[in-house]
């Protein structure tokens, strides 16, 4: 009887190893393999053309004196550390109207969500049209109000505020997660506060916001890696600004807006410095891992304050 019992748990895991042996070889060439193989070039010269030559640090000591590196770096840390805060608060709000009770508030969650199902590059485009300085949708409701509207993305002093403005357009997803978030706050401290007399402002800074930390915090994690990785959007508005397909160079009016990834593409398949492009890539992922411990620290730390009261 045990004998059966363990035929049929061996059989059991074979079918289950089996049935999962796709992903797994999939998972190993195309993630595990790649990963280990950069790691490898970020220490050779390769330009996939020649074999792979190792030179050591060689590699990081070049990408720690190309001035670029840390002007792309700039740049998206301006980008992760403005629009994260900027987004998050834009969430909150729109989840906190659509929390509400009133007519129309079914239509009002699908128009806040809408621009996150509109792909990237075709609402890239519009918001290109919609800064041009000259016909774009944005200056022209600036003149209405006899304010001069600048060269969205011409001027370098707001090529950056452009992009963020962009951005703020596409929170629909973290909007929804925060009314969920909203929706699983205990009801009893609501009417408990407005029992003891406490305003609407109070409510939300003192009952709503604590017990919501820790999904705000954790939504920064994933806005914070997913600025680390902005790359899409530039490169639209730099084609189509330069108009070619190939930009080796650009990165916006005084490379304003030359984010990492997009400098790691560039010397990657531009440059054809595969290593110098493996390296950029291990110390951006070194960057997200040691701003990710950073703020699951803070998360604990929030989610023991929001449990403690």
């Amino acid at each position: 009887m045990k004998r059966t019992k363990m035929t049929r748990r061996a059989r059991n895991n074979i079918n289950g190893f089996l049935f999962a042996l796709p992903w797994i070889i999939g998972f190993t060439c195309f993630s595990i393999y790649p990963l280990l193989a950069s790691l490898y070039y970020s220490f050779s010269s390769f330009n996939a053309v020649t074999d792979p030559k190792w030179v050591g640090l060689a590699n990081y000591q070049n990408i720690l004196k190309d001035m670029l590196v840390w002007k792309s770096l700039k740049n998206t840390l301006f980008m992760a550390f403005v629009s994260t805060p900027i987004n998050l608060c834009l969430a909150v709000c729109m989840a906190y109207i659509v929390n509400k009770s009133f007519r129309g508030k079914g239509a009002a969650r699908t128009i806040f969500f809408m621009p996150s199902i509109i792909p990237v590059v075709a609402s890239t485009m519009i918001w290109i049209w919609m800064f041009d300085p000259t016909y774009g949708m944005i200056n022209t409701a600036l003149h209405w109000f006899g304010i001069q509207g600048p060269a969205w993305l011409n001027n370098p002093q707001f090529t950056k505020w452009a992009l963020l403005l962009m951005g703020s357009w596409n929170t629909g997803t973290t909007m929804l997660i925060c009314l969920a978030a909203l929706q699983d706050v205990p009801m009893s401290y609501y009417e408990s506060a407005q029992l003891d007399g406490a305003n609407a402002f109070q409510i939300f800074f003192r009952i709503t916001l604590p017990n919501i930390a820790h999904i705000l915090v954790y939504q920064a994690i994933l806005n914070v890696i997913n600025a680390f990785q902005y790359f899409t959007q530039v490169y639209v508005i730099i084609t189509a600004n330069s108009g070619v397909k190939n930009t080796t160079t650009s990165g916006g009016p005084a490379n304003s807006i030359l984010m990492y990834p997009l400098y790691i593409f560039y010397n990657a398949f531009s440059y054809m410095k595969m290593g110098k492009a493996s390296a950029m890539a291990w110390l951006l992922f070194i960057i997200i891992a040691i701003l990710t411990a950073i703020m699951v620290k803070v998360t604990r730390k929030t989610s023991e304050v929001a449990g403690s009261e």
